[in-house]
Protein backbone atom coordinates (compact mmCIF):
# COMPACT_ATOMS: atom_id res chain seq x y z
CA UNK A 1 0.00 0.00 0.00
CA UNK A 2 1.38 3.39 -0.99
CA UNK A 3 0.93 6.10 1.63
CA UNK A 4 0.63 9.80 0.85
CA UNK A 5 0.76 11.58 4.19
CA UNK A 6 0.25 15.06 5.58
CA UNK A 7 2.29 15.78 8.72
CA UNK A 8 1.81 18.71 11.09
CA UNK A 9 4.28 19.69 13.78
CA UNK A 10 7.38 18.58 11.87
CA UNK A 11 9.47 21.36 13.44
CA UNK A 12 8.96 19.75 16.86
CA UNK A 13 10.78 16.72 18.23
CA UNK A 14 7.97 14.20 17.74
CA UNK A 15 6.83 15.51 14.37
CA UNK A 16 10.37 15.61 13.04
CA UNK A 17 10.96 12.03 14.19
CA UNK A 18 7.75 10.83 12.54
CA UNK A 19 8.63 12.70 9.33
CA UNK A 20 12.10 11.11 9.40
CA UNK A 21 10.60 7.60 9.51
CA UNK A 22 8.17 8.45 6.71
CA UNK A 23 10.97 9.67 4.45
CA UNK A 24 12.88 6.42 5.06
CA UNK A 25 9.95 4.02 4.71
CA UNK A 26 9.35 2.34 1.32
CA UNK A 27 5.55 2.37 1.73
CA UNK A 28 5.45 6.16 2.00
CA UNK A 29 5.35 7.76 -1.43
CA UNK A 30 4.74 11.45 -0.63
CA UNK A 31 5.10 13.55 2.50
CA UNK A 32 3.51 16.98 2.80
CA UNK A 33 4.47 18.99 5.88
CA UNK A 34 2.50 22.06 6.92
CA UNK A 35 4.54 24.31 9.18
CA UNK A 36 4.71 27.85 10.45
CA UNK A 37 8.44 27.90 9.64
CA UNK A 38 10.69 25.88 7.30
CA UNK A 39 11.57 22.38 8.44
CA UNK A 40 15.06 22.64 6.95
CA UNK A 41 15.05 19.24 5.25
CA UNK A 42 15.35 18.42 1.55
CA UNK A 43 14.16 15.07 0.21
CA UNK A 44 12.61 13.84 -3.07
CA UNK A 45 9.46 12.65 -1.25
CA UNK A 46 9.03 15.87 0.73
CA UNK A 47 6.90 18.90 -0.05
CA UNK A 48 6.39 21.78 2.37
CA UNK A 49 3.75 24.44 2.84
CA UNK A 50 4.51 27.38 5.12
CA UNK A 51 1.24 28.51 6.68
CA UNK A 52 0.89 30.41 9.93
CA UNK A 53 -2.84 30.23 10.70
CA UNK A 54 -4.01 26.67 11.31
CA UNK A 55 -7.47 27.96 12.21
CA UNK A 56 -7.93 28.99 8.57
CA UNK A 57 -6.59 26.59 5.97
CA UNK A 58 -8.74 27.97 3.14
CA UNK A 59 -5.76 29.60 1.33
CA UNK A 60 -4.07 26.19 0.97
CA UNK A 61 -7.17 23.96 0.84
CA UNK A 62 -6.69 22.96 -2.80
CA UNK A 63 -3.25 21.55 -1.97
CA UNK A 64 -4.60 19.18 0.71
CA UNK A 65 -6.42 16.66 -1.50
CA UNK A 66 -5.16 13.28 -2.66
CA UNK A 67 -3.74 12.13 0.69
CA UNK A 68 -4.70 8.93 2.50
CA UNK A 69 -3.03 9.67 5.85
CA UNK A 70 -2.48 12.51 8.28
CA UNK A 71 -0.11 12.32 11.23
CA UNK A 72 -1.08 15.19 13.51
CA UNK A 73 1.97 15.88 15.68
CA UNK A 74 1.29 19.55 16.38
CA UNK A 75 0.83 20.40 20.05
CA UNK A 76 1.62 22.78 22.88
CA UNK A 77 2.61 22.29 26.50
CA UNK A 78 -0.07 23.06 29.07
CA UNK A 79 2.52 24.41 31.53
CA UNK A 80 1.49 27.86 32.71
CA UNK A 81 -1.56 27.93 30.46
CA UNK A 82 -5.21 28.52 31.42
CA UNK A 83 -7.64 25.80 30.38
CA UNK A 84 -9.53 27.97 27.89
CA UNK A 85 -6.37 28.84 25.95
CA UNK A 86 -5.00 25.30 26.11
CA UNK A 87 -8.33 23.99 24.81
CA UNK A 88 -8.29 26.52 21.96
CA UNK A 89 -4.79 25.48 20.86
CA UNK A 90 -5.39 21.75 21.40
CA UNK A 91 -9.04 20.83 20.88
CA UNK A 92 -10.26 23.69 18.66
CA UNK A 93 -7.21 23.86 16.40
CA UNK A 94 -6.93 20.10 15.93
CA UNK A 95 -10.61 19.74 15.12
CA UNK A 96 -10.52 22.65 12.67
CA UNK A 97 -7.78 20.92 10.68
CA UNK A 98 -9.25 17.42 11.03
CA UNK A 99 -12.76 18.40 9.95
CA UNK A 100 -11.42 19.93 6.74
CA UNK A 101 -9.22 16.92 5.96
CA UNK A 102 -12.12 14.51 6.58
CA UNK A 103 -14.19 16.47 4.06
CA UNK A 104 -11.40 16.60 1.46
CA UNK A 105 -10.07 13.04 1.90
CA UNK A 106 -12.75 10.56 3.04
CA UNK A 107 -10.33 7.64 2.49
CA UNK A 108 -7.88 9.12 5.01
CA UNK A 109 -6.48 7.47 8.14
CA UNK A 110 -5.92 10.11 10.82
CA UNK A 111 -3.27 9.55 13.50
CA UNK A 112 -3.18 11.90 16.48
CA UNK A 113 -0.30 12.29 18.93
CA UNK A 114 -1.90 12.41 22.36
CA UNK A 115 -0.12 11.30 25.52
CA UNK A 116 0.06 8.69 28.25
CA UNK A 117 -2.57 9.26 30.98
CA UNK A 118 -4.97 11.05 28.65
CA UNK A 119 -8.44 11.11 30.23
CA UNK A 120 -11.08 9.59 27.94
CA UNK A 121 -13.83 10.37 30.46
CA UNK A 122 -13.10 14.13 30.16
CA UNK A 123 -13.96 14.37 33.89
CA UNK A 124 -10.64 13.95 35.69
CA UNK A 125 -8.68 16.47 37.76
CA UNK A 126 -5.84 16.93 35.27
CA UNK A 127 -6.64 19.79 32.89
CA UNK A 128 -4.41 18.73 30.02
CA UNK A 129 -5.62 15.12 30.25
CA UNK A 130 -9.28 16.20 30.08
CA UNK A 131 -8.65 18.39 27.04
CA UNK A 132 -6.64 15.69 25.27
CA UNK A 133 -9.39 13.18 26.06
CA UNK A 134 -12.03 15.48 24.61
CA UNK A 135 -9.90 15.94 21.51
CA UNK A 136 -9.46 12.20 21.04
CA UNK A 137 -13.18 11.57 21.48
CA UNK A 138 -14.13 14.25 18.97
CA UNK A 139 -11.63 12.98 16.40
CA UNK A 140 -13.00 9.44 16.65
CA UNK A 141 -16.45 10.77 15.72
CA UNK A 142 -15.26 12.28 12.43
CA UNK A 143 -15.91 10.42 9.14
CA UNK A 144 -12.35 9.30 8.46
CA UNK A 145 -11.65 5.81 7.13
CA UNK A 146 -9.83 5.11 10.40
CA UNK A 147 -8.66 7.18 13.37
CA UNK A 148 -5.91 6.21 15.78
CA UNK A 149 -4.91 7.97 19.00
CA UNK A 150 -1.24 7.45 19.91
CA UNK A 151 -0.35 7.85 23.59
CA UNK A 152 3.44 7.78 23.94
CA UNK A 153 5.13 8.00 27.31
CA UNK A 154 8.87 8.52 27.68
CA UNK A 155 10.37 8.60 24.18
CA UNK A 156 13.97 7.88 23.28
CA UNK A 157 14.91 10.53 20.72
CA UNK A 158 16.24 9.63 17.29
CA UNK A 159 19.92 10.48 16.97
CA UNK A 160 20.94 13.18 14.54
CA UNK A 161 17.69 15.11 14.36
CA UNK A 162 17.74 18.83 14.95
CA UNK A 163 14.65 19.40 17.10
CA UNK A 164 15.35 17.04 19.98
CA UNK A 165 14.42 18.80 23.22
CA UNK A 166 17.58 20.01 24.94
CA UNK A 167 16.90 18.31 28.27
CA UNK A 168 16.78 14.88 26.61
CA UNK A 169 20.57 14.67 26.60
CA UNK A 170 20.45 14.79 30.40
CA UNK A 171 17.78 12.11 30.82
CA UNK A 172 18.63 9.75 27.94
CA UNK A 173 20.45 7.46 30.35
CA UNK A 174 17.09 6.66 31.97
CA UNK A 175 15.72 5.01 28.85
CA UNK A 176 17.35 1.54 28.99
CA UNK A 177 16.61 1.27 32.71
CA UNK A 178 13.00 2.38 32.26
CA UNK A 179 12.44 0.12 29.26
CA UNK A 180 13.69 -2.86 31.25
CA UNK A 181 11.76 -2.11 34.45
CA UNK A 182 8.61 -0.50 33.05
CA UNK A 183 8.22 -1.31 29.34
CA UNK A 184 4.63 -0.01 29.34
CA UNK A 185 5.96 3.54 29.70
CA UNK A 186 8.99 3.64 27.39
CA UNK A 187 9.35 3.51 23.61
CA UNK A 188 11.55 5.03 20.95
CA UNK A 189 10.58 7.82 18.60
CA UNK A 190 11.43 5.43 15.77
CA UNK A 191 8.83 2.94 17.09
CA UNK A 192 6.23 5.68 17.26
CA UNK A 193 6.86 6.71 13.65
CA UNK A 194 6.77 3.12 12.42
CA UNK A 195 3.56 2.43 14.34
CA UNK A 196 1.88 5.43 12.73
CA UNK A 197 2.91 4.29 9.26
CA UNK A 198 1.75 0.73 9.91
CA UNK A 199 -1.58 1.93 11.28
CA UNK A 200 -2.32 3.07 7.73
CA UNK A 201 -1.03 0.01 5.87
CA UNK A 202 -1.93 -2.73 8.38
CA UNK A 203 -4.52 -1.18 10.70
CA UNK A 204 -4.81 -1.97 14.40
CA UNK A 205 -7.43 -3.72 16.49
CA UNK A 206 -8.30 -0.72 18.65
CA UNK A 207 -8.32 3.04 18.10
CA UNK A 208 -6.32 4.08 21.18
CA UNK A 209 -2.72 2.90 21.26
CA UNK A 210 -0.88 2.96 24.56
CA UNK A 211 2.90 2.48 24.67
CA UNK A 212 2.70 -1.33 24.57
CA UNK A 213 0.44 -1.10 21.50
CA UNK A 214 2.82 1.34 19.79
CA UNK A 215 5.74 -1.04 20.31
CA UNK A 216 3.74 -4.06 19.18
CA UNK A 217 2.49 -2.38 15.99
CA UNK A 218 5.96 -1.07 15.15
CA UNK A 219 7.27 -4.65 15.17
CA UNK A 220 4.66 -6.02 12.77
Amino acid sequence: MKINVIITGATGMVGEGVMHECLLHPDVEQVLVINRKPVGVSHPKLREIIHTNFFDLSPIEKQLTGYNACFFCLGVSSVGMKEAEYRRLTYDLTLRVAELLAKLNPDMTFGYISGAATDSTEQGRSMWARVKGATENALMRLPFKKTYMFRPGFLRATKGLRNTLSYYKYVAWLYPIGRALYPAGFSTLQELGLAMIKSVSLGYEKPILEVKDIVALAKR
